[in-house]
């Protein structure tokens, strides 16, 4: 390879790195945090990085490491919740919107302009204020407006993909939507969903930390969101307790970035 192509090689080999890392954090928590997420040291409160707690404890004394390992189970489960939900209810929608061309089509596209006249993140805390904090609704209210993106892509993978061969030979042996849609047209726009997904995982942990700062976030639970917001108490006198959480939360969304980007120009470099 070129030495042009040496940033995009180190973007991508960070990007999976700390991709992986993530996952295993949120995987193996109670194996890999050095301390419980529910042990205090009161007499250690706000104390500063060491030997025992490298990041630092909190105002309860409990350490910062594993407080972050631990958040990363909240992130993973609500970034891949949100997506898959609106991966899928956006590709079915999408994909009769894309065969039908009629008034079903009219009507899907027609909520999808609705939903994108609000913004996205201003819909979830309204959503979580009223049906309450937790992963579920979280996930929930992501999804009310998150699915849009996928149908609007996947209408119009559908509407080039309607017109070739096979779907033409499979509508004249008698197939069925369901079927032309799961069977046949659902392999052959995988590729821009999958690309879709890595940058919508990435937005959906940046908005369930947002919701978390709020205290819209789920309770009880460690997350990135609401250490941060309880550090920003202390930027003075404890640092540690926003800067650790919000460079979590930066790597997690940078790195996924940089895997969607890897593959956008990766599939893109195929279909040329």
């Amino acid at each position: 390879m070129s030495d042009r192509s040496w940033p995009s090689r180190a973007a991508l080999a960070a990007g999976a790195a700390i991709t992986v890392a993530l996952v295993a954090c949120a995987a193996f928590s109670p194996w890999l945090a050095p301390y419980s997420p529910r042990v205090m040291d009161l007499c250690g409160g706000l104390g500063g990085p060491s030997a025992a707690h490298w990041l630092g404890q909190d105002k309860h004394g409990r350490d910062v490491l594993s407080l972050i390992i631990y958040g990363s189970r909240v992130s993973v489960l609500v970034g891949a919740g949100t997506v898959l939900l609106s991966a899928a209810v956006g590709f079915v929608l999408g994909a009769m919107a894309g065969m039908s061309r009629g008034l079903w089509d009219q009507l899907i596209m027609r909520v999808v302009d609705v939903l994108l006249a609000f913004p996205g993140i201003l819909l979830a805390i309204a959503l979580t204020a009223v049906t309450g904090p937790s992963i579920m609704n979280v996930i929930i209210a992501l999804s009310v407006r998150g699915w849009v993106g996928y149908a609007r892509l996947t209408r119009a993978q559908v509407l080039v993909e309607r017109e070739k061969g096979y779907v033409e030979a499979a509508r004249a042996m008698g197939a069925g939507y369901p079927r032309l849609i799961f069977r046949h047209l659902l392999p052959n726009t995988m590729t821009p969903i999958i690309i879709e997904a890595t940058f919508g995982m990435a937005g959906a942990i940046l908005a369930e930390a947002s919701l978390s700062f709020l205290g819209l976030g789920p309770q009880n639970l460690p997350t990135w969101g609401a250490m941060l917001s309880d550090g920003a108490g202390f930027l003075r006198s404890a640092p540690h307790l926003a800067v650790f959480p919000g460079i979590a939360i930066m790597a997690t969304v940078m790195a996924l970035n940089f895997l969607g980007d890897y593959l956008r120009d990766r599939f893109a470099g195929e279909a040329a």
